[in-house]
């Protein structure tokens, strides 16, 4: 395990020496683990494109900065969470209006019956929809506990990988995981346990 962070490191080292191959292979092999990332904090997958995109090229332009001193992908989703942050900062600021405003039969709610002839619906369709509710749970937690999670999700992250990201001590990463967990639990409690998808 510990010759892949070598080994980014060294392509890191070469990045910094201007080695375009280099920055290649680290963003072949890092690029789909930090779009799914940010897709997940902005909840926009063109945005998130250009913010993945956007990632990288500051890979390539603090490369003289880079030092060996922590695992380079720590180094890479911190850039990767900052410049989520800022988006998110500026949404917050300039709000997106629509094009168009809504009208009168839209703002009405639709009300339908169920198609008592229509099939139950399949397993695929209820998986579907429950990880649809998992994705909305999870885009609704707090940033820090949003990233905490998402980067715990991936397998191979210590709690002091996860903590140097998000800039704060292990406890309080394990705190914010721990968190992130008690919240999605009990968002989902009812669609577990509706009959829908659960006993």
């Amino acid at each position: 395990m510990d010759s892949v962070p070598n080994a980014d490191a060294d392509l890191m080292l070469r990045v910094k020496r201007g080695d375009r191959e280099a920055f290649e292979t680290l963003l072949q092999r890092h690029a789909p683990a930090v779009l799914n990332l940010v897709t997940r904090t902005l909840q926009d997958p063109v945005e998130a494109e250009d913010i993945t995109q956007a990632v990288f090229v500051q890979v390539w332009k603090s490369a003289h900065r880079y030092e060996p001193t922590a695992p380079f992908r720590t180094w890479l989703f911190t850039i990767a969470r900052n410049l989520c942050l800022n988006e998110l900062r500026r949404r917050a600021r300039h709000p997106a209006e629509p094009l168009e405003p809504p009208s009168a039969e839209s703002e009405a709610p639709q009300r339908t019956l169920p198609d008592l002839h229509a099939a139950p619906p399949t397993e695929a369709l209820l998986q579907a929809e429950l990880e649809e509710k998992i994705e909305e749970a999870i885009a609704a937690l707090p940033e820090n506990q949003r990233t905490a999670l998402l980067l715990c999700r991936q397998g191979d992250w210590s709690y002091e990988e996860i903590a140097q990201v998000l800039g704060c001590s292990i406890s309080a990463t394990k705190s914010l995981i721990f968190r992130a967990r008690e919240t999605l639990k009990r968002r989902l409690k009812p669609y577990l346990r509706s009959g829908i998808w659960g006993p």
